[in-house]
């Protein structure tokens, strides 16, 4: 469908205006919002994704195909809602207590988001007992746990033990990222997972659902 190619080119060259104005036209022309998603949406992420890894896009083209993206999101959020339609996946996403670095966390809400997940980002600076009672409300399958400060670090570690504590750590997988981040830290901690990058983000969180 063109009007859909409209919407991937949209999201791709990071356009928000011509994005908004793809989706409106192929509302009009009989899409669905699930069928935008996951032939326009989903598959323009992971070509960003591509360029991303193969380093022909940067931050700056991550942020604004994530903006693109999510002003499509926007119309077809109350559409979904009306009709029952949902996402395959809940993610909830949030910078831990005391660190309020939210560039990274954003970026990876914005790719998940448009990988077809969708995103419950609680912020920055946010507790372990705000993404315990995120996890028992919201009942997400992922969590996800950033940090860019050294300092703020064993935060992450807190709010894993604080899940366990609340008896909901086996209900979701963790995974971790952030600059000083690591696998080891990862394991160190007992999370599922950890990556460097936002792309890897998505391909992690697509890999322990078995996606």
């Amino acid at each position: 469908m063109a009007l859909s190619n409209d919407l991937y080119d949209a999201i791709l060259n990071g356009d928000a205006k011509k994005a908004h104005a793809a989706t409106q036209a192929a509302l009009a022309a009989g899409a669905t919002p699930l069928q935008l998603i996951s032939e326009s949406m989903v598959p323009a992420m992971d070509e960003v994704s591509r360029l991303f890894e193969a380093e022909e896009y940067f931050v700056p083209e991550l942020l604004l195909a994530g903006r693109a993206m999510r002003s499509a999101l926007e119309l077809l959020r109350p559409l979904m809602t009306a009709s029952g339609e949902k996402l395959s996946t809940r993610v909830v996403i949030g910078t831990v207590k005391g660190d309020l670095h939210d560039i990274g966390k954003n970026i990876v809400g914005s790719m998940l988001e448009g990988g077809g997940f969708e995103v419950i980002d609680l912020g920055a600076d946010v507790s372990p007992e705000k993404f315990v009672a995120a996890v028992e409300e919201q009942k997400p399958q992922i969590v996800c746990l950033s940090a860019l400060l050294t300092v703020t670090m064993p935060a992450m570690k807190t709010t894993i033990d604080a899940l366990k504590t609340a008896g909901v750590r086996t209900q979701v997988k963790v995974l971790i990222g952030g600059a000083p981040a690591s696998q080891k830290y990862a394991d160190e901690i007992g999370a599922d997972g950890y990556s460097e990058n936002a792309s890897g983000a998505v391909g992690l969180v697509k890999t322990l659902l078995g996606v």
